[in-house]
């Protein structure tokens, strides 16, 4: 064996390595995501028995609201779905189904960043967070906001 066949026999097998390495990480990646998926869908399906645990009835899933931003003047429509519309004394809230240890904490800036949202653009009277690990129903409002409703 000379040394370009050595250099190939070497370049093939550390081919081989990155592809198996890539491999495994994705199946990998693929996998949690598979996992965050069942657990996310296990929670939505079960959300409504915890809603109505703290008195809330449930009014509809995966209400879609549309409303008008601007790009460089130009109105563009954007769509928002929040996970659940419920009722409870009269009153109508928005509620966010969350299953993740990060997402279930209101502070964080992505959950935060999605409560404020329903806040500025459901007709609602409030907006709650139901944490599907700790069986919980949070109202979120956001004082220095104008309101819903």
């Amino acid at each position: 064996m000379d040394l370009t066949d050595a250099l190939l026999v070497v370049a093939l097998v550390l081919l081989a390595l990155a592809v198996l390495g890539w491999w495994r990480a994705h199946t990998r990646v693929r996998r949690n995501n598979t996992r965050r998926l069942k657990v996310a869908f296990a929670g939505e399906d079960a959300a409504d028995a915890v809603l109505a645990a703290h008195g809330f009835e449930v009014l509809d899933h995966q209400v879609i609201v549309e409303f008008p931003m601007e790009l460089d003047g130009a109105e563009v429509w954007v769509q928002n779905r929040a996970d659940r519309v419920v009722q409870r004394d009269g009153r109508i809230y928005v509620a966010d189904v969350k299953t993740g240890d990060r997402a279930r904490d209101p502070t964080t800036p992505a959950t935060r960043r999605q409560l404020l949202e329903y806040w500025l653009s459901h007709e609602a009277d409030g907006i709650l967070l139901v944490d599907m690990e700790a069986q919980t129903v949070t109202e979120v409002s956001f004082p220095a906001f104008p309101g819903p409703r």
